[in-house]
């Protein structure tokens, strides 16, 4: 490491210490600018873009859905036509569905044990 010369004397510059021109001043942040406003992230984006309402067509009939929507009517008619990808996917979509619903049913009931009550102490 090497002996840098301060104002007030002898200042070791090394890791976590560096010399006293670099660092922040009293009351500056080291991000002045900060995170811009309405930063999103990918889930808020990809939210976003799964609320977006799009016309299909099924035959004849047209419907305005979202594309989260039309995700699952498209992976249902691939499953349908015998794709078997789709058909595990629709499968496990099913199962994650049950076992949602499942735990929401199961009431939660908390029994608290208590071996001795002394209320002397």
């Amino acid at each position: 490491m090497t002996d840098k010369m301060d104002d007030d004397g002898n200042y070791e510059v090394g890791y976590r210490k560096p010399p006293k021109a670099s660092r922040f001043k009293p009351g500056q942040s080291g991000n002045p600018r900060g995170r811009p406003k309405n930063a999103q992230n990918v889930g808020k984006l990809l939210a976003a873009a799964l609320a977006q309402r799009i016309t299909i067509r099924e035959g004849e009939r047209t419907a305005e859905v979202s594309k989260r929507e039309a995700l699952i009517v498209a992976l249902l008619n691939r499953a349908i036509k015998g794709d078997g990808r789709a058909t595990a996917q629709v499968l496990g979509l099913i199962q994650d569905q049950d076992r949602g619903e499942a735990e929401t049913r199961q009431e939660g009931v908390t029994i608290n044990v208590i071996d001795r009550f002394d209320d002397s102490e």
